[in-house]
């Protein structure tokens, strides 16, 4: 940078104090709508299992269908009482009295049951329950109910779908609270150690908690106008996402407006430069990371296109707040923001040393990473390279085409261990049965198929009302027909959410088609399976779409072909480091069976885009500084003046996603991991020492087709650099 004179011109009142004091007051109106209305997101959000669906699927069809033969919108609860002995006669009519307490609770429609075990050691309630009402709540009256009238020794379990509904939101309940605080705390101490300021940190945070209000109030704006679909696990990624973004924009322009102060006693000048230096990497970065989280508008499950938007909006205000709160709240501090530490002014002939190698002025870690990449470029890079290949070997062990939904809950689940309970003593599909919508005027030789069907274990039709035909006296004879459709339920051989039982559903589609070719299978199984084919689909597409979209990025911010692509190739190559990793943590170190279909694209998503972020911090300095002083010393300063602030930010964003390891949700745990590792990975290897590596080895042809620099200071570093520095380093090492 080109040193200014120090602007002891008076600067009119209203660009000192008054456009500061309104952005301020601006963003303290809208963080005071914005903040209560975190509490309110509920009333927006939903955890249940429509809002995760693929969107063209054959299980979501299924639904739609079978949603037309409820007269009421119920989702089953399914209850277990366990005895380690067989149960007396006695103790069954014991237990069959509780029906009536469970149909009093007036939670939904007829309890069916009990249902007796072939083993005599349990039985089980089927008790519907509204939907439309809070089910966690629902859930708990039930389990309150039947722990009390249970006799006693016996383990209740209320498990099924709504059980696990419940359990899942139940999980859920730290985003409110103590994931914030916990993100909180974590970037204020790091801020602490960073700056050794009191004020700063607090002006940084505060800018990240007023974007993160803002994004809360759009996302429940477009939620409430059900433009988007929000849950549990979009929120939760919102509020690390924004902390994240907004403390690494912020730390981007506070390294510049600390720059500026060296330069000029005018707070409001510096105000100004620093903006200007760092709008273009700021804006870059942000729209990098909002066109590649709204790629995922192309998948075609419910939860991504949810996610897409709802984080998109999260990363605009996190840009806005950096670019307006955080500039407004510097005009109005100055100098003081930086206490007990505050720049000093820096004599004009001392400002910006003239550059031969492009280690002048600098000193300590990023003065020797800038050596030992100007010595060895080659050897740098060719080695990191290898190591990050290395580590993507392991991505041959991720096991991501789904878990179990008993696995999928961490913590202490009542209705996971109510799945247990029923695969010991019933049917393993028992209470989430396989369902099939076919043609009314196909319905026996349907019928016949699905009780033929490998891993099907018993099957019949339903009456109105839900009402199975048995052929049994005073059974229903016809079946229910809604719109020449009728609906067959199948108790699988196997739990619901296991490999086998979505394996049982792919040969039962392609057996009821033989006889029905419009036939469609859903339910809790289908379902699963449907997810995972779709997530492997969503893969495939998305992916490339990202990479193009941040390769244009990147040409129009660098004006160049080759380092932009140099720059995509090193974040995929990082991102298989961090999954290869991650497989083996997850496979050997915390015993996982596995991993959600959907977490390589997430961490794709977040790791390329963000990926890309520091590259974009590190480039775009380094372009600026070899249009003065020539490539490879423009390599070297940008690394050096970039270092530290780069660094700090990878931290801050590592930092923030290890806090959604607190929820105990499997996904989320593995995400939080995924993308901490590989922030830090890229931050630490890729964006330290590959990148700066592989453009100093290729020198002024990283811009191509464009030339910018000074051919001439480059070829006088590629003369004369290695004696120098050679020489630099021994008297280094005397010192």
């Amino acid at each position: 940078m080109k040193s200014s004179p120090q602007h002891k011109a008076r600067v009119p009142v209203w660009l000192r104090w008054l456009i500061p004091a309104v952005l301020v007051l601006a963003w303290l109106a809208i963080a005071g709508v914005g903040g209560p209305t975190f509490g309110r997101l509920d009333e927006v959000s939903s955890n249940d299992q429509a809002s995760f669906l693929p969107a063209s699927a054959e299980a979501t069809a299924a639904q739609d269908w079978q949603s037309k033969f409820r007269d009421s919108d119920e989702v089953p609860a399914v209850i277990v009482i366990e005895s380690e002995a067989a149960i007396s006669p006695a103790g069954l009519g014991e237990l069959a009295s509780l029906k009536a307490g469970l149909e009093g609770l007036g939670l939904g429609s007829a309890v069916i049951g009990p249902i007796p075990s072939e083993d005599g050691k349990a039985v089980q309630f089927i008790a519907p329950i509204d939907s439309s009402g809070e089910v966690k709540e629902s859930v708990q009256e039930l389990r309150d109910f039947i722990a009390e009238g249970a006799p006693e020794g016996m383990k209740t379990f209320v498990t099924g779908p709504a059980g696990l509904a419940a359990d899942l939101t139940s999980a859920f309940a730290g985003i409110d609270g103590i994931l914030l605080l916990v993100a909180l705390g974590a970037v204020f101490v790091i801020l602490l150690i960073v700056y050794r300021s009191l004020l700063l940190p607090i002006a940084v945070l505060l800018t990240s908690v007023f974007a993160l209000c803002a994004a809360i109030l759009l996302v429940f704006g477009m939620a409430k106008l059900e433009w988007i679909q929000l849950n549990g696990q979009s929120q939760g990624i919102l509020s690390i996402l924004v902390i994240g973004a907004a403390t690494d924009y912020a730390l981007l322009y506070v390294a510049r407006f600390r720059e500026a102060l060296t330069h000029t006693h005018n707070r409001t000048s510096a105000v100004l430069t620093a903006w200007k230096a760092s709008f273009e990497p700021i804006l870059a970065s942000g729209a990098t990371v909002i066109i590649a989280l709204l790629c995922l508008l192309f998948s075609d499950l419910n939860s991504n296109k949810g996610l897409g938007p709802v984080a998109a909006a999260g990363i605009l205000c996190s840009l806005f707040a950096a670019l307006t709160l955080l500039p407004a709240m510097m005009a109005l501090l100055g100098r003081a923001a930086f206490w007990p530490f505050v720049p000093k002014l820096v004599p004009a002939d001392e400002r910006e040393p003239e550059l031969v190698t492009g280690l002048e002025g600098q000193k300590g870690l990023w003065r020797a990473t800038g050596s030992l990449v100007s010595r060895r470029p080659r050897t740098v890079w060719v080695a990191s390279v290898l190591l990050l290949l290395a580590a993507s070997a392991g991505i041959l062990q991720l096991k991501a085409n789904g878990v179990p939904q008993t696995d999928v809950i961490l913590s202490a689940s009542n209705a996971v261990d109510g799945q247990d309970a029923l695969a010991r003593h019933f049917d393993a599909g028992s209470g989430s049965p396989a369902v099939v919508v076919a043609d009314a005027t196909n319905a026996d030789e349907v019928l016949a198929k699905v009780k033929a069907a490998d891993g099907v274990g018993d099957a019949y039709l339903l009456a109105a009302g839900s009402v199975p035909i048995t052929g049994a006296p005073g059974a229903p004879s016809s079946p229910d027909v809604r719109e020449g459709k009728v609906l067959i339920n199948a108790t699988l051989n196997y739990a619901a959410d296991s490999i086998q039982a979505e394996d049982a559903v792919k040969v039962l589609r392609q057996q009821v088609k033989t006889v029905d070719a419009g036939a469609l299978v859903g339910g809790v199984t289908a379902t699963a399976l449907d997810t995972n084919t779709t997530a492997q689909r969503d893969l495939v597409i998305i992916i490339p779409i990202v990479l193009v979209v941040i390769l244009v990025i990147l040409m129009l911010l660098l004006r160049s072909v080759l380092a932009p692509v140099l720059l995509v190739l090193s974040v995929v190559l990082s991102y298989g480091a961090a999954m290869g990793v991650s497989a083996l943590v997850f496979n050997n170190l915390l015993g996982f069976p596995g991993a959600d279909a959907t977490v390589p694209l997430f961490g794709f998503v977040f790791l390329v885009a963000l990926g890309v972020d520091y590259n974009i911090f590190l480039m775009s300095r380094v372009r600026e500084e070899s249009l003065k002083h020539g490539t490879r010393p423009g390599i070297l300063r940008g690394l050096g003046v970039t270092g530290g602030v780069i660094t700090s930010a990878g931290v801050v964003l590592a930092a923030t996603f290890a806090a959604l390891s607190i929820i105990p949700i499997m996904f989320l745990v593995q995400l939080a991991f995924i993308v901490a590792f590989g922030v830090l990975l890229d931050t630490v290897l890729v964006r330290s020492l590959l990148v700066p590596a592989l453009a100093y080895d290729i020198g002024p042809r990283i811009w191509w087709p464009s030339k910018p620099g000074k051919p001439e200071l480059d070829a006088a570093v590629q003369r004369d650099a290695r004696g120098s520095l050679e020489t630099d380093l021994e008297g280094a090492g005397r010192r």
